[in-house]
């Protein structure tokens, strides 16, 4: 370890930012995975599931985030999985595993939610909706006879991460409807919602002036940065839940979905969207959050040349607009790059825990207001040089162990300006290389 991290302390996180987990795996996560397709072929099945659920645990500061509660007697094995609004309440045996999340009340539903319950079974693949007496349940049914590690991660996952969205989804679209079993989650405090109204209204200002300032001839892909990187902004930095994010997430979908509507049409619902955020009262506004734990990342995994894929023709865009004098809309663009990746790609936690140190370096002010330290000194722009390779340190050098070309890049960051930052600590996640020797 470099002789850096002598001089910093390292950083845990205070906040949750984004839709993944804000967490750490267990360290010895690959051998509870390993050590659980052993037990199955064994047919050791609730040691298997035990070794398994065990892997799923996550950690904040060293202390399990209780994601998972498992109990084990009487030849059963009782699990809880968390996810957001949703609650995961199964029982194992040696012959099945069965598990249902609670939505809404049976008598509360209405003829548009049932139908859309219906639907919903024909989405799925593993999880289907019943009714009880008293509610509607998602849930889960398995034989244990040909289980493996690798054939129950996928179903846990459908039923949890849709059970969370259908419950959110179901309290932002019937207003009439409560969502249930949700006493697990905790209000964010004051400070931290009127910060988050506060920025939500600073970041409006701001973009409305961009977008004035951009030239008056042939400017909409120019706004289309600028309003879709506002979007990215608030879901990974505010991370709003319900209306605030089932509004937003439809509002991506049909930007890049649409082909039918122009890049100006689809801008204009984009500037009609934010002037209905701009317009929203505080009170209104923190009804939409709320902190969870949480257990599934919603994102299928990219890869590494995915990745580059896009940072490569992101760059180009930029080296287009630099070429042709439109330097205006280039620090979005920089800014866009990260929050996009974060937005729409599951990625290696190394990935995603170094996007993240750029976000915190390109919003000083944002992470100052919850008591971050400063990276990058906007009036002066000046880095914290040392605090950053440290950082970029404390990212890497755990994961060596495993992929051995994997090295620190500090060093060869460009500290010039914002831009140049950025830019060189994009070029420099290009050249991560996960392969394992």
């Amino acid at each position: 370890m470099s002789w850096l991290n002598f001089f910093e302390t390292k950083t845990e996180p205070k906040y949750q930012f984004g839709r993944g987990i804000n967490a750490n795996l267990p360290k010895d996560e690959e051998d509870l995975f390993n050590k659980s397709y052993e037990a199955f072929e064994k047919k050791y099945i609730l040691n298997a599931y035990e070794y398994f659920l065990k892997s799923l645990q996550n950690y904040s500061n060293n202390v399990s985030n209780q994601n998972i509660i498992i109990s084990r007697a009487n030849e059963k094995l009782n699990f809880e999985i968390f996810q957001g609004t949703a609650k995961i309440n199964g029982t194992i045996t040696k012959e099945n595993l069965y598990a249902e999340a609670i939505i809404t009340k049976k008598s509360s539903a209405n003829v548009a939610l049932k139908r859309l319950v219906l639907e919903r079974n024909y989405q799925l693949t593993y999880a289907y909706y019943f009714s009880d007496d008293e509610y509607i349940k998602l849930k889960l049914f398995f034989d244990n006879i040909t289980m493996t590690p690798q054939k129950i991660f996928f179903p846990l996952r459908e039923i949890a991460l849709n059970a969370d969205f259908d419950k959110e989804y179901t309290k932002s679209e019937f207003l009439d409807v409560s969502i249930e079993d949700i006493e697990h989650l905790k209000p964010l405090e004051e400070n931290e919602l009127q910060t988050k109204y506060d920025f939500l209204h600073k970041w409006i200002d701001e973009i409305t002036t961009k977008i004035s300032s951009l030239p008056s001839n042939d400017n909409a892909a120019m706004q289309s940065f600028i309003l879709l990187y506002f979007i990215f902004k608030i879901d990974y930095l505010l991370v709003p839940k319900y209306a605030i994010f089932q509004k937003s997430s439809k509002k991506v979908q049909e930007y890049f979905s649409d082909e039918n509507l122009s890049v100006e049409a689809k801008n204009e619902e984009l500037r009609i969207y934010i002037n209905e955020l701009k317009k929203m009262g505080y009170e209104e506004f923190k009804t939409n959050f709320y902190n969870a734990k949480y257990t599934f990342n919603p994102n299928e995994k990219a890869s590494q040349e995915e990745i580059d894929i896009f940072i490569t023709e992101s760059l180009a865009k930029i080296r287009w607009y630099k070429n042709n004098r439109y330097n205006q809309v280039i620090p979005t663009i920089y800014k866009y790059i990260a929050l996009y990746l974060l937005y729409n790609y599951g990625l290696h936690p190394v990935t995603k825990a170094l996007l993240h140190t750029l976000v915190e370096i390109q919003n000083p002010d944002f992470f100052s207001s919850l008591g971050y330290n400063t990276l990058y000194d906007t009036k002066n722009s000046t880095f914290a040089k040392r605090t950053i390779i440290s950082k970029i340190e404390e990212i890497i050098l755990p994961h060596q162990s495993r992929f051995k070309l994997l090295k620190p890049f500090g060093d060869e960051l460009n500290f010039t300006s914002l831009n140049e930052f950025s830019n060189s600590f994009y070029l420099q996640l290009k050249n991560l290389n996960f392969e394992e020797i």
